[in-house]
């Protein structure tokens, strides 16, 4: 680090951005469209508080919504469709959820993904105790070891890489999932919503989470809202499939799916 009294400090880039930074430039070229929506967030999370005073085990939130994801993408496989030169979707059984998480590493905050394979076969503690351990473990993971090394590749090797995974679904479900999940809403409090620069068919970005009046039963109660924003690519999911998917998302996430069989 170098400094210059009273002028700005100089820091390092750090190679791990250089991951945000090529997959930013590929993912403009995509035909994007966001979903800002809300999700009422009160049952399921009362469900999981009942759970924990009952058993004492505190079950991870993002396993519920992965479990949610998991499901709605069951009922229609295209939204995490990705296309195999211009006359082919591929549309794979299995929901691989690139989820990215925030970890130390060598004593700093970064984030690092993790690909959650078969979301939709499992349930939402077997999802649970995979997060669990990634945490735990990250330095250890496969796309830790992957990332330290591809990020030390010339630019135009990483961009190269990435232009020919991207035109491979095959590779791209190895490489980085069918479906991606980021959460910006856990590092403040509050309801807002992220719009991202996504590279996946569909990608989902958990917001803040705030209270608000809703309508229940006539009444009017105060309940908690999580922000979501669910990003499209125009050029394989339509905005009618879009909608409905939406809209099954909303209803197993309000409904607390899954939870009480836990």
């Amino acid at each position: 680090m170098k400094t210059q009294p009273g002028i700005h400090t100089v820091l390092p880039y750090p190679r791990s951005r250089l991951l945000m930074v090529d997959g930013g430039q590929m993912g403009l070229q995509k035909h994007t469209v966001h979903a800002l929506v809300e999700f009422d967030i009160t049952q399921a999370q009362e469900i999981i508080h009942q759970l924990k005073a009952q058993t004492g085990e505190a079950l991870s939130f993002s396993a519920f919504i992965l479990a949610c994801l998991g499901r709605a993408i069951d009922l229609d496989k295209q939204m995490h469709a990705y296309r195999n030169g211009r006359h082919q979707l591929v549309i794979f059984d299995e929901v691989d959820v690139n989820m990215l998480f925030e970890v130390e590493v060598e004593g700093k905050k970064t984030i690092r993904p993790h690909i959650l394979r078969g979301v939709n076969k499992k349930s939402i503690r077997e999802i649970h105790a995979e997060i669990r351990a990634f945490q735990n473990q990250h330095a250890s993971s496969q796309e830790s070891r992957f990332i330290d090394w591809f990020v030390r590749l010339p630019g135009f090797a990483r961009r190269l890489f990435l232009w020919y995974l991207f035109k491979n679904p095959q590779m791209i479900k190895d490489y980085y999932g069918t479906v991606l999940v980021t959460s910006i809403g856990m590092f403040g409090t509050g309801s807002g919503w992220g719009i991202p620069v996504p590279n996946h068919s569909l990608q989902l970005t958990l917001g803040g989470i705030g209270e608000k009046p809703g309508v229940v039963d006539h009444r009017i109660e105060v309940r908690r809202y999580l922000s979501v924003t669910i990003s499209f690519d125009h050029d394989v999911i339509d905005g009618a499939p879009a909608a409905r998917f939406t809209q099954r998302f909303k209803e197993l996430v309000e409904s607390g799916y899954g939870l009480r069989q836990e």
